[in-house]
Order: structure tokens, then sequence, then C-alpha cells
């Protein structure tokens, strides 16, 4: 592996331009990463990723890369892009195992950080290393969010979240597992109890219906919830998925792994319009996942599933098909849920339950901020993290003007 890396190093043209670098999402400086991986000043050039971007580890695995650093590689136009993923991997891990504690003396005013997901650990970690003393406040039994209760195994493995975990309790970070705010604690109990500063990044759990008959059969499940404990579940083996994401490709993938004998992700248009990476349509193939397109759910009946075929200008028509099934699987995108909102009225919301913030992320109720994907929707990885780097930089202007 390491020849591999040298070589895709070697074959960056170190652009004046980096087309990699501007599509990046944070604006990763990877011509300069990959210099100092040429240098072998590894530790360096961890440090340089780790600061720019905490869940550098996570990006490297789970970007959507073909549209972002390796997609626009000039490389790419006449043969193959250079591999910066896997160097970035190789660089995060080597600085995962011994990330440095010191912090700084900014300040020890408390934030609460609701929710321990991609963007909550990012602005943990951050702020802890300023000084201020955070609390996450999780809902599941564990921190990760989506990286532990919605990507599978078998795609990231849960040590590198169980280390990050470490990292965060050795930094001084409190986390309180198991506790939802909302039904138990409100915002102004946070308030009361002297959190100066509060981030709200729960995430979008709350699964989106398909709105169609059936849906509340006992069979039928929603792909959210089926990834937090695939385990649990009893599929069987003739399994239908509707949804063509990232998060329809892991429910899919999990329920083979798990032996489900045929598994048929269902799709209402064709293969170029499905929103889920590249590699992961490749994968799912690979692992002898049918893929049906062209047809829009239309009823779910006790054994059989019922769609309308769709035309190659995507209208539908009323030529019924069905399929038959030992379970559904709906994975049609998720929305946030209300737990918080619905008693704090001062936090306004949009439509589909999304909150609405300011440029710097700060919520309609001073010192109240929120980010990822309870702000923009289900969005990408890297962007939670972006979003939390803007949160945290808006605290600390806060904080410094609150000084003078």
């Amino acid at each position: 592996m390491k020849n591999y890396l040298i070589s895709e190093a070697n074959r960056c043209l170190n652009c004046k331009k980096p087309l990699c670098k501007i599509h990046c999402p944070i604006s990763t400086d990877i011509p300069k990463i990959i210099e100092l991986f040429k240098d072998e000043k590894y530790l360096e050039a961890g440090e340089k990723l780790f600061e720019n971007n905490p869940l550098s580890i996570f990006c490297s695995i789970l970007c959507p890369h073909e549209k972002q650093c390796t997609g626009n590689c000039i490389k790419g136009f006449k043969e193959t892009p250079v591999d910066f993923p896997k160097i970035e991997n190789f660089l995060s891990k080597r600085y995962l195992a011994s990330l440095p504690l010191e912090k700084e003396n900014f300040s020890n005013s408390k934030v609460a950080v609701i929710g321990g997901g991609v963007a909550g650990i990012t602005s943990a970690i951050i702020l802890a290393k300023k000084g201020f003393d955070v609390t996450i406040f999780e809902a599941f039994p564990r921190i990760g969010g989506v990286l532990r209760y919605g990507i599978p195994e078998f795609r990231l493995p849960r040590t590198l979240i169980n280390k990050f975990e470490e990292y965060l309790l050795n930094l001084g970070i409190k986390i309180k597992h198991n506790i939802l705010i909302g039904p138990v604690h409100s915002i102004s109990n946070l308030k009361n109890d002297g959190f100066k500063y509060i981030i709200i990044t729960t995430g979008v759990w709350n699964p989106k219906s398909i709105n169609i008959p059936g849906e509340t059969l006992g069979n039928v499940h929603y792909a959210i919830n089926y990834l937090v404990s695939p385990e649990n579940y009893n599929l069987g083996n003739d399994v239908l998925v509707i949804g063509a994401g990232n998060v329809a490709m892991d429910a899919a993938r999990t329920a083979k792994h798990l032996g489900a004998k045929n598994v048929t992700i269902v799709y209402r248009k064709t293969e170029e319009f499905m929103p889920a990476q590249k590699i992961e349509i490749d994968d799912a193939k690979k692992e002898g996942i049918t893929f049906k397109l062209l047809l829009s759910p239309y009823k779910i009946e006790d054994s059989k599933m019922l769609f309308k075929k769709v035309s190659s200008n995507f209208e539908v028509n009323d030529s019924i098909i069905e399929l038959p099934y030992s379970s559904v699987i709906i994975a049609a995108s998720q929305m946030p849920k209300n737990n918080i909102v619905s008693r704090e009225k001062e936090i306004k919301i949009e439509k589909w339950g999304t909150i609405i913030v300011k440029e710097n992320f700060e919520t309609t109720l001073e010192n109240v901020f929120s980010c990822g994907d309870v702000v923009t929707g289900p969005k990408t990885i890297v962007s939670a993290v972006n979003d939390a780097k803007i949160v945290c930089s808006s605290i600390i202007e806060k904080e410094r003007g609150c000084c003078k």
C-alpha cells in the first residue's frame, strides 16, 4: 500500500489552480498535503488535515470523492485521478493514533452540544481545544450519530468512532448518553444551569413517508430505523428497498450481508439519476443486489408491492407491475425530529422541520446555534463539518466581544 501511495503522490501535478482543493467543500489544501507526504512529514501533514477538518479520517472513507477532489483532478481528464482519499486516510490514521491534548485558555464558558454526530463531534473538539467547558447530550447509547447508527460496519469500522469518543473524553468533554433534550430537559433548563452557548446538531432521524397505501403493514420498515439495529430485524429472503440514495444502498447491502437471498432496489428513474455514489452502486451490484428501474411505488399489499411503470421521460402511466416480497425497506430521505422545537417556540423552523439560522448559524434564539443536517437536510459529512467550523468561529467571535 505504501508504494502505491508514493506512486499516486508522485503523479500529482501540484497545479497552480488546484481544482481538487477548489471543489473540496472544506478547502483541504490537497497539493500541500501531498507535498508533505512525499517529504515523509506524516505527522505535520496529519496535523494540517486535522486542524482543517477534525473528521478527515471519516471523510477519506465516506465523501463523494467523484464529485469533489478526485472528480476534478486534472489527471482524471486523460487517465485516472490521483487517489488522494487513500493518502488522506493513511495520514489521518497515523495522526489519530497520537492526538495531542493541548488546550488553549481562551474561555471556560459552558457549551451544550445537543447531538453527538458529525457536526456535534466537530463542534465539541474545536471548542474544547479553545478551553470551553463542553458537554455533549446524546440521545443514543454511544456517540457517532449517522457514523455509528447509519453506516454499516463493513463500510466504516466502529473502532474509529470509539477512538474519537476516547479522544473527546481525554479532552475533558463530558458526554451524557441516552438523554433526549426536549421531553426531559429544555433549552431553558440548560441556560439556567449555566450553559452560555447551545449548539443543536440533532441530524435527521425521522423517515419520510412515500404516502401510499400499505406503509403501516408489519413487514414494511424505514431504512433510517433499520440501520440503527439491523440485527434485530427478521426480513426474510425477498427484500425490496425503495429508493436509490446512499442510505438505500447501505440498507440493501446490510440486508444481503445478514442473509437475505434476494434483495432488490427499486427506483423511479434511470441509473444516471440515482443520488447514491457510483462506488456504492457498483458495490451493491457486485454483492448480487438487483436493480429494477422506472417503477413508481403505488400500493403495498400483504405479500406483494404494486408499482406503476414510468416512461423514459419519467411520466407515470397506468401499467401495474407486481413484485413479491417478504419485507419492504423504504429509503426516501429523512427529516428532523421536533423534540426540541416543539417545546422552544422561539426557535423557528422551515416547512420540513429544518431549523432556520442566520449566516453565522445562530438560530432565532440568542446564543443558540444549529448546524448539520438538522439545518440543511441530509447532506454530506464534510458539509456538516464545515458548518460546525462556522458555528465555532461565531461563538469564539461572540466570546471575544464579551471579553473586551
